[in-house]
């Protein structure tokens, strides 16, 4: 990890930001954005904190990821529109949404081992695994 904040022109931001870069390799099948001749995936972040160790700050960076992602997937989900009028009633479907969301992660993890399904985001194995073709009947043949 690099402290940046001397190489770069911080004039417009607020007072007592800093910018730090981390140099990692990237995780097998990740899309780089450019070729890189390092092979290292360069990321950056700018925090306005006074104190704290580079690693302590990187690691409440990821944390923070961690929970953003979480909550796009409670999104997904359909937590982002409550169905019900009442409080009470949206707690509960809230609730079984959020049961129904680790039994699928858990099917996700106990039954796709070498599959790329495993990491897939709520919404594709709703359409891929759980979606059935229908037809629609409007007589007996």
């Amino acid at each position: 990890m690099v402290h940046a904040t001397g190489v770069l022109d911080l004039s417009g931001w607020p007072d007592g930001m800093r910018v730090i870069i981390r140099k990692a390799r990237p995780h097998p099948g990740a899309q780089l954005p450019l070729p890189m001749s390092t092979g290292l995936r360069q990321t950056a972040f700018i925090t306005n904190s006074a104190r704290g160790e580079l690693a302590d700050l990187e690691l409440r960076h990821h944390r923070r990821a961690r929970c953003e992602v979480s909550i796009r997937t409670a999104e997904d989900t359909g937590l982002i529109n409550l169905p019900l009028h009442g409080f009470a009633q949206n707690q509960i479907w809230a609730r079984g949404r959020g049961h129904r969301r680790r039994a699928d992660r858990g099917m996700q993890i106990l039954a796709l081992i070498d599959n790329v399904a495993r990491r897939w985001e709520p919404k594709r194995p709703r359409l891929c695994l759980f979606s059935i073709a229908g037809r629609i009947a409007r007589h007996a043949r």
